[in-house]
């Protein structure tokens, strides 16, 4: 019987995935998602190929589990630095800073070359990440929308709108990703009908 990672049955297959997911994010990075298999993964995990199955029944099951997992760690501790903040605009700036800044491992799954590998039905899980953030942006903006902070609008075209900004290339790193970020909150501010000087740090 395999030796259990933890105190429980329970911490030891969270353990176990959390391994799995590590080492698929650093496959995808080295390979990318087509070229890798699952006995990849679980030899990189330092996990029996077999015992792969208890936790996902094939790779596309992985990465769905993968992108969740991420993206609701990444929505709690965004979550908490947002309910810090009681202005609606710095609230919206610290909201555009941390998408602008969130490495984004799982956001290949958005690229040209996963949606050419990937199930309809599977591309159609992985939206889920993407809704969940969205959820939070709408409600900063219809909170700004209630105070006066920002004009009305319509929420569906504004959140898509500030999300496809969201999700340009920057640069890799140094001041000019900083330069490019601080750009980015200046435009989305403006476009929402805020004021970005009074919201600025």
């Amino acid at each position: 019987m395999p030796k259990i990672i933890g105190g429980s049955l329970h911490e030891h297959r969270e353990q176990t995935r959390l391994k799995l997911f590590a080492a698929l994010a650093e496959l995808m990075t080295e390979r990318g998602f087509d070229a890798i298999t699952l006995a990849d993964i679980a030899s990189a995990a330092g996990i029996g190929r077999t015992a792969v199955y208890n936790h996902f029944a094939d790779k596309e099951a992985m990465l769905l589990g993968f992108i969740m997992h991420e993206t609701e760690q990444y929505v709690v501790a965004l979550e908490h630095e947002l309910d810090g903040i009681d202005d609606p605009t710095e609230k919206l700036r610290t909201y555009i800073r941390a998408q602008s800044r969130l490495k984004r491992d799982y956001h290949l799954v958005s690229g040209a070359d996963l949606r050419s590998v990937l199930s309809r039905g599977t591309q159609q899980r992985v939206r889920e990440h993407v809704i969940m953030l969205e959820q939070v942006l709408r409600r900063i903006l219809a909170a700004g929308i209630d105070s006066g902070a920002f004009p009305a609008q319509d929420l569906g075209t504004s959140v898509a709108l500030v999300n496809a900004c969201l999700t340009r290339t920057l640069p890799p790193d140094g001041e000019a990703r900083e330069q490019a970020i601080e750009s980015t909150v200046t435009f989305v501010l403006r476009a929402v009908g805020a004021d970005p000087e009074l919201a600025a740090a």
